[in-house]
Order: C-alpha cells, then structure tokens, then sequence
C-alpha cells in the first residue's frame, strides 16, 4: 500500500468519523446512508488505490445501499 492509499483512506475515515458524531438525532435511514457511504468510501479507495473517482463511486454506491438497508429497516 503506497502513500497515497494510506492518505486517502485516513481521509475517508476521519470524515466518517466527523460525520457520525452529528448522527445523534438522526433517524435511522439517515445514519444508514451515512455509515454506507463511509464504508463505500473506504472500499473505493482500497480497491482503486486511492482514486479520487474511486472513492466518490463508493461513496455514492455505499450511500444508495445504506439508504435501502435504512428505509427497510423502517419498514419493520
């Protein structure tokens, strides 16, 4: 894993973690889609290497998935 990878992964880690300490009022759906994005994001970036296209693809596809996830587990 070359310097880049290690930066962009610390990046996309650091902003979900940014991210999930506001996620006290959210509803579910909400932090579902917020949790999917930042492991989308992280996936993107390991399995492109860093790549900024990489990343905001698995940002966007992580989002969509955890937002199915939350709005089913709404369903409930």
């Amino acid at each position: 894993m070359n310097t880049l990878q290690k930066n962009s992964i610390s990046a996309v880690a650091l902003a979900m973690l940014l991210i999930m300490s506001g996620c006290a009022n959210m509803s579910e759906k909400n932090t579902d889609t917020a949790l999917g994005a930042g492991a989308g994001g992280i996936a993107g970036a390991v399995l492109t290497g860093g790549s900024t296209l990489g990343i905001l693809g698995g940002v966007a596809v992580g989002g969509l998935i955890g937002r199915a996830i939350g709005e089913e587990a709404e369903d409930d």
